[in-house]
């Protein structure tokens, strides 16, 4: 199955799994609100990100971290910029791994699966890591795709906890 190399993040972040990107994609207004609600603050997650003071729906879009539509927080990665820098595809090839971007960095969910995954891609490659993210994210239950940070099926019901 081929992937979009768009969604090959240098973080280790897969954007096919991406709440942001799949709310975009299916034009989800519902699920854009309740990003934003997270985003702002909404919830009890320490990890909301820096500056969502304004954020609304619209601003609820993203093509990948590597393509030319990015969500407002992608843009202003400091990862990302930092592997532009360093002229690689990302913190699988970086030997400073982890290094203080990982440690600051602002979801809690997203470290942990940072954690996991670029250990992981350096050992299986990008396409293999890209493969095995799309298929981790599935409710075990009914099968439904769900994506990365879901703590419930929203067909089923199902608790989940696939990151």
């Amino acid at each position: 199955m081929p992937f979009d190399p768009r969604f090959a993040s240098p973080c280790g972040l897969y954007c096919g799994v991406c709440a942001i990107r799949i709310a975009h994609q299916d034009k989800n207004e519902k699920f854009k609100e309740r990003l934003v609600n997270l985003y702002k603050g909404g919830t009890t997650d320490k990890g909301t990100l820096p500056n969502s003071e304004n954020l609304t729906t619209k601003d609820i879009h993203c093509g990948g971290c590597l393509s030319d539509d990015l969500f407002m927080h992608c843009k202003q990665c400091e990862i990302r910029d930092c592997t532009k820098e360093r002229g690689i595809a990302g913190c699988h090839q970086c030997d400073d791994f982890p290094c203080s971007f990982i440690d600051d960095f602002s979801m809690s969910v997203g470290k942990k699966v940072i954690l996991r995954c670029v250990p992981y891609r350096k050992k299986v490659g990008t396409e293999k890591w890209m493969e095995d993210e799309e298929k981790r994210y599935y409710c075990p239950e009914c099968g439904n795709k769900v994506f990365r940070g879901v703590v419930t099926c929203n067909r089923c019901k199902t608790r989940l906890d696939l990151d």
